[in-house]
């Protein structure tokens, strides 16, 4: 969901440069490559965890559409957001998905 603020952000609405505590230009250049499908999981960089950091995962569920669950592996930014320490815990409802 992390990264998802962004990415799901950009989908048919209007960018604007903070949504839930992250800066969407930010997030999007540094994590994207590490939630967009396909692709296996890999470990973020240094530069993904700074912005991911800062997300506020409840709000940033919201944003998860169905356009939004085509293009970012909700596995992926759940692994991403668990990796830079982000609390995300299971049973959260993150679009149609209850992250594990």
């Amino acid at each position: 969901m992390l990264m998802v603020a962004g990415t799901l952000i950009l989908g048919d609405r209007q960018v604007s440069a903070q949504v839930c505590g992250v800066n969407l230009p930010q997030l999007i250049s540094q994590c994207s490559e590490y939630v967009t499908i396909p692709g296996p999981k890999t470990p973020p960089s240094e530069g993904c965890c700074a912005v991911v950091k800062t997300i506020d995962v409840s709000c940033a569920c919201n944003f998860v559409t169905p356009d939004v669950e085509k293009r970012i592996s909700m596995d992926k930014a759940v692994y991403v957001g668990r990796t830079c320490g982000l609390k995300i815990e299971s049973g959260t409802k993150c679009g149609s998905k209850i992250l594990n």
